[in-house]
């Protein structure tokens, strides 16, 4: 790697934590570098997002418990739904492969965007 590489790189890291520390995908914009700049196999992108993903959640959770805002009653119900959604999404993922895979995440960004862009004019215009 040279040195545009990993200013590349720890911009993309930047621009994906601060998009995610205030809920607007960062792992959307990581997702995008590591698969669209740097060709990064699909299954190894997602692996990767979310080992990012990892601490700043827990991160999240010790600031969102010091101000008193975490109902430990519907985050356990979460985090087993979630550990059951991590199963079954590796799971699929290993049937599905990188390639197919890859389409479903570019359709659902596509979606998500097109809601969100209409959801916003749909907001400001009432």
């Amino acid at each position: 790697m040279n040195v545009w590489d990993i200013l590349l790189a720890a911009l993309a890291g930047i621009l994906a934590g601060a998009a995610g520390s205030v809920g607007i995908g960062g792992g959307g914009i990581l997702l995008l570098f590591l698969t669209a700049f740097i060709n990064t196999p699909q299954l190894k992108a997602q692996g990767i997002n979310l080992i990012f993903f990892l601490p700043c959640a827990a991160l999240a959770l010790i600031f969102h418990h010091k101000q008193h805002m975490v109902e430990w009653k519907v985050t356990l119900f979460c985090l087993l739904g979630g550990l059951a959604g991590v199963c079954g999404g590796i799971f699929l993922s290993g049937i599905i492969g990188g390639d197919m895979l890859r389409k479903i995440f570019g359709v659902m960004l596509l979606v998500l965007g097109t809601y969100e862009i209409f959801g916003l004019f749909k907001k400001t215009s009432t």
